[in-house]
């Protein structure tokens, strides 16, 4: 079942392949209709550099007008340079947060069923002096969220994460119990409101080699992650871990609905091994759907036509489930 309002899509990095990924779209056969957030003449000039023939509707955001077959329909946000392939320009960093903002605050607002975003190059906005980690800790701050969650889902496997975009070395003071306690409040909220999981199964990773090897290799693992494990298993619900990251992924492990793993790179490598090209990245917590490509903005192939969209319509697919839902 599709949603009856339209998913909002912002297009990402216009140096990259976030608008011509777009342009595809309006090509495919999607399961709901989505309006897109971005500079329309740059899109034109994108689609007419690739030979596409895709017509532009400049809409406004109160009135998402329908769209013929081959066109897009385009929330205009116009940048302050032209942009060039593979060259990202500081200059544009403004415009694209102020786009991110227009949708989500048409989100907010319920025009909109969700929000699909297309990859950013953070450098280019560091670059411009604007603090920015990436879109979850900036969706969380537009939408006053305490605390998302990042989830990445390929097909039956889903990883969430403990921490998100931190160095390696800061990690283990952000592995608190009451941290953790939110961060599995919130992914087994999200499983049964968002996914309709009515019992969720989540097996919880270590933080050390071999779950710290009974203290040998580290104390946070018995110390903060096992007494919050318990905790939930204790108030019934299917919490497991620590288990070691090494094999928490693999079948004898038995993980069912997620995993939670303690940092980005702990348990993002495996689930983009096993569906890169069609995974998704989802925030959870937040009061609007939000998902998103699983790569970035590949300023390498921007404008050769080479970049493929399956990431793109498998985010905008489960958008689409989850505001049915």
């Amino acid at each position: 079942m599709a949603p009856h309002k339209p998913l909002v899509v912002t297009a990402g990095e216009p140096a990259g392949i976030g608008p011509e990924l777009c342009l595809a779209l309006a090509r495919e056969p999607l399961p709901a209709d989505i309006v897109v957030v971005s500079d329309p003449e740059m899109l034109r000039s994108r689609a007419a550099m690739l030979g596409m023939d895709i017509g532009i509707r400049e809409v406004a955001a109160d009135d998402i007008e329908s769209a013929a077959d081959g066109e897009l329909r385009v929330i205009p946000v116009s940048f302050a340079e032209t942009p060039e392939c593979g060259k990202p320009n500081p200059a544009n960093a403004r415009a694209l947060l102020d786009g991110l903002r227009l949708a989500v605050k048409g989100c907010m607002d319920r025009r909109f069923a969700g929000l699909v975003t297309g990859p950013l190059q953070k450098s280019a906005i560091n670059d411009a002096g604007i603090a920015f980690t990436g879109h979850t800790e900036f969706l969380a701050e537009l939408t006053g969220t305490a605390l998302p969650v990042m989830l990445l889902v390929a097909d039956d496997l889903r990883v969430a994460l403990a921490t998100t975009h931190m160095p390696l070395r800061e990690v283990p003071d952000h592995i608190t119990p009451d941290g953790l306690h939110a961060v599995l409040d919130v992914l087994l909220g999200d499983l049964q409101s968002r996914f309709g999981i009515e019992k969720p199964a989540v097996v919880v990773c270590g933080l050390n080699p071999h779950a710290g090897e009974g203290g040998h290799l580290g104390t946070e693992d018995d110390d903060i992650i096992a007494p919050v494990v318990a905790d939930f298993a204790n108030d019934g619900f299917d919490v497991r871990g620590p288990l070691p990251a090494d094999t928490a992924f693999t079948p004898a492990a038995g993980h069912k609905d997620a995993v939670l793993a303690m940092y980005h790179d702990q348990g993002l490598p495996v689930l983009k091994h096993a569906g890169f090209g069609h995974a998704v990245n989802v925030t959870l917590g937040l009061p609007i759907i939000r998902t998103s490509v699983d790569h970035g903005t590949a300023l390498d192939i921007a404008g050769t036509g080479k970049a493929e969209t399956g990431s793109l319509i498998a985010a905008i697919r489960l958008a689409a489930e989850m505001a049915a839902r």
